[in-house]
């Protein structure tokens, strides 16, 4: 009883004091402690914020296909090597094909042309049996007709570009390429890239003394694509990056001799300004705009788009890409063609923004726009990549696993 007597008037003389100093409270507030909260609150990478992203958008775009897509770029993308024109490469095609890696693109119009007879011959026997009781000369005349037809039907090898050569291993084969390697000359034999995305380049077609415009440049494997051509009269090469485009200058010096460094220009400007700067000039202009780069935005924490801190230069990136295509296309002479390309699967950054640019070219600046089609591209190169079926204006390969290139949008303008 003396003890609790003694801790009662313990107690009370601690009553007798008065209240605590302040800062001396029974137990810290929380909100004295947020800041040290928030700092130490888990963030969640902008990988997977691009995940879910991808998986709420284009689960309802590609619907059954999108499952195949997800593993596709979540998996090892695949490679093509192009093979660089001014090096001596008749011992890398040798080694390459030893390997069984092809050339797709000269490969592609063999199959198309052969896959085009068969099935006129099938045609014809379908049609002969059809017509029995017509006379021989009267079969034999429309098998020669359905043979003319199949051979002349698609422009399948008119724009094509032979020049160019790229190296692919068979679908489900996951080869991987040796780095390249440079010749007596120090200039690299081949350089890597995605296959896919020589599409673009193929598509603008380009013809003997094209003055070219490759708007958004950097880090130049499409503009050493266009070079491999070996036919553009000059070269602009652009990129709004100081950074990407002295990467740029280094492909150059590591593939391009100096003689033909000189066709080439090499600039750092705002290619939405092109239009103005020098409008109505090129006869072919590519447009390979910044996008949500979908495969490296799922797989890549640096320098990734969905990052927090670029939520806004993500919800602004639709609006860029329809200005740089607008530039793109007041740069081209009258006659002269465009092609947009993304490595993005969204439809706004692909045909969202293609209806829009046709639409403000006539609206504002009466320039009437034809959207050329490109559906001969599934049809020369489905050996090689997996493509979306419904796309409603140009192309777009998907990623799959035993064909793990892409994405790759690309759509061809012709100014009229």
């Amino acid at each position: 009883m003396a003890a609790l007597g003694g801790r009662g008037r313990a107690a009370a003389a601690l009553l007798r004091r008065g209240p605590p100093p302040p800062g001396l409270g029974a137990g810290p507030r929380r909100y004295r402690y947020k800041e040290k909260w928030a700092a130490t609150a888990p963030r969640i990478p902008p990988t997977r914020l691009a995940l879910h992203h991808f998986d709420v958008n284009y689960s309802l775009q590609l619907k059954d296909l999108w499952p195949s897509v997800r593993a596709g770029l979540l998996c090892e993308q695949k490679y093509g090597a192009l093979l660089n024109n001014f090096s001596p490469v008749d011992h890398v095609t040798q080694e390459l094909e030893l390997l069984n890696a092809t050339d797709f693109v000269s490969e592609a119009p063999k199959k198309a042309q052969q896959s085009q007879r068969t099935a006129a011959v099938e045609e014809a026997g379908r049609g002969e049996s059809r017509s029995q009781e017509g006379s021989g000369e009267g079969r034999t005349a429309m098998q020669a007709e359905t043979m003319t037809q199949a051979e002349t039907s698609a422009p399948l090898c008119a724009s094509i570009t032979s020049n160019i050569k790229c190296y692919t291993f068979p679908r489900g084969d996951i080869t991987r390429f040796r780095p390249a390697r440079p010749d007596a000359l120090g200039l690299l034999d081949y350089y890597l890239m995605d296959a896919a995305s020589l599409l673009p380049v193929l598509a603008l077609n380009v013809q003997p003394d094209d003055l070219v415009l490759d708007l958004c440049a950097a880090p130049g494997g499409k503009t050493l694509a266009l070079l491999q051509t070996g036919v553009c009269g000059h070269l602009a090469a652009n990129d709004v990056s100081i950074s990407r485009t002295k990467r740029l200058h280094q492909i150059l010096h590591s593939y391009v001799p100096k003689e033909i460094r000189e066709i080439v220009s090499v600039t750092s400007c705002d290619g939405r300004d092109w239009g103005q700067l020098e409008g109505g000039t090129f006869h072919k202009v590519l447009v390979d705009v910044p996008c949500t780069t979908d495969r490296h935005s799922v797989m890549e924490e640096e320098n990734n788009i969905f990052h927090k801190r670029r939520t806004k230069e993500r919800q602004m990136l639709p609006m860029l890409q329809l200005q740089l295509l607008m530039a793109g296309i007041l740069a081209t002479k009258l006659g002269g063609e465009v092609v947009y390309s993304t490595c993005s699967l969204s439809p706004l950054q692909n045909e969202y923004v293609i209806e829009r640019a046709v639409e403000i070219a006539e609206t504002q600046f009466n320039i009437s726009i034809h959207v050329e089609d490109l559906s001969h591209f599934r049809t020369l190169f489905q050996d090689t990549f997996s493509f979306f079926s419904d796309c409603r204006l140009g192309e777009l390969v998907l990623p799959h696993l035993t064909a793990n290139f892409g994405p790759t949008y690309f759509c061809k303008l012709r100014r009229m």
